[in-house]
């Protein structure tokens, strides 16, 4: 029997809290969850700083990894299985790209990635066919087999249905973490028929569509979506640890490039603010390597660094007035000269956060991130776009919709050594 075909003697499950199970038959799947790439996942949070503000929210990338294989699974096994649309031989490859295609997220991800101009699929992408024990698995398949994987996580393959199946605006990456982030956050907002809508998938050349009689759990899942942006991912509080988050890496890149005497030797982030990150260096970057150094950090002698540290680590938060950059720019001038006047150094603790978010778009040729439409399976066997059908859909599609917020430290603004007047005219501003 070859490696590509392998079972296991015995079916491996994972409890999930999401999906019930979590079950792996395939051998080759059974590996790569025992890779230390893969078990990194554990140690990196799949909602970064969002645990500071929903307590639930300790979920990993290593959960989200396994729902969305779980999905995946589900729908090429059960749903897909027999159809002449699909081809078996892919099989192997979409349960690998499920797997695997948050592999390269760093800790905190998004706001990690900002600070030192990273990009996590580039990660990813260097993991699978790089000098890994994930390589090596992928390579007892077939020598071409990672580059292939490979490229259905970066949207380059040409098996087009099996890129939708993962990246596209109806996938199983989706529709893990809607559902795995409300549960874990506790909300209600991302709940939503998922089992309906995997009996209503159907393959098609170029992607997944959906039958008409599934139009209204495709309602739900955008309308889901939608919520959990604006009241999880994109909470100001969540923000705002992740304002501070940012400005700590900041000042402690820039501290090292003046030459600052460190207490503790920021040994694990040299090779990033030098500039030479190794792919070696990046897999023994987690979440508790970082808060180790924020822990120490509080100690050190700069007081912006050890300021910022103490914050993140306490929860000790920025406040957040509501900002127009475009109609209040000259009351940003204004309150930056009164933060100098005050003593406070307003690159790190008076700080603007953009959120956006497009929850559907239709398809527009040519445009940058063109983002292939979810289409309706007409009885007629016609394909229909969807926001051509829903109006719920159409009312919200192409809209982006944009959130600005001002960030600040409201304990200096309270201290006893701000000048009252300073204070006075800084709140004006704010309020």
């Amino acid at each position: 029997m070859t490696y590509s075909v392998e079972k296991l003697s015995e079916e491996k499950v994972f409890k999930d809290p999401v999906h019930r199970y979590v079950h792996v038959r395939d051998r080759v799947i059974w590996d790569l969850v025992g890779t230390r790439e893969f078990q990194r996942l554990r140690r990196i949070k799949q909602l970064g700083t969002t645990f500071l503000t929903f307590h639930g929210a300790e979920h990993s990338r290593f959960n989200h990894s396994l729902g969305v294989y779980e999905i995946v699974r589900r729908i090429i096994d059960d749903v897909f299985a027999g159809r002449q649309e699909w081809d078996h031989c892919d099989r192997l490859l979409t349960l690998c790209a499920a797997l695997l295609h948050d592999l390269g997220h760093g800790p905190f991800s998004h706001a990690f990635e900002k600070v030192f101009d990273l990009d996590h699929e580039d990660f990813t992408r260097a993991i699978i066919v790089g000098d890994t024990e994930v390589n090596k698995v992928l390579q007892n398949v077939s020598r071409d087999f990672p580059e292939q994987v490979a490229e259905v996580i970066a949207k380059t393959s040409e098996k087009k249905l099996v890129v939708s199946l993962i990246s596209s605006q109806i996938d199983a990456d989706r529709m893990d973490y809607l559902q795995r982030d409300a549960y874990f956050t506790g909300v209600s907002y991302g709940q939503f028929d998922m089992e309906r809508i995997l009996r209503v998938m159907r393959p098609r050349e170029e992607q997944v569509v959906i039958k008409k009689s599934g139009m209204h759990a495709v309602e739900d899942y955008i309308m889901s979506r939608y919520q959990m942006y604006w009241q999880v991912y994109f909470h100001p509080v969540s923000r705002s640890a992740e304002v501070i988050l940012t400005k700590i890496l900041h000042r402690a890149k820039h501290l090292f490039k003046e030459n600052y005497p460190f207490k503790y030797e920021p040994a694990h982030f040299i090779s990033l603010f030098c500039e030479r990150l190794t792919l070696e260096d990046y897999l023994k970057l987690d979440e508790a390597v970082i808060m180790y150094y924020f822990q120490i950090w509080q100690d050190e002698h700069d007081p912006i660094l050890s300021d910022l540290c103490r914050r993140f680590v306490n929860r000790n938060l920025f406040k957040y007035a509501e900002f127009d950059p475009a109609k209040e720019y000259k009351k940003l001038a204004e309150l930056t000269a009164l933060f100098i006047k005050a003593g406070i150094d307003p690159d790190y603790y008076l700080v603007v956060d953009s959120s956006s978010d497009l929850p559907y778009d239709f398809y527009r040729p040519g445009e940058e991130e063109e983002r292939l439409p979810i289409n309706l399976l007409m009885k007629s066997g016609e394909l229909r776009e969807l926001s051509r059908e829903s109006e719920i859909v159409e009312a919200i599609s192409g809209k982006r919709r944009t959130d600005h917020k001002l960030y600040y430290p409201a304990d200096f603004l309270a201290a006893e050594s701000t000048d009252n007047d300073i204070k006075k005219q800084i709140r004006t501003l704010l309020d």
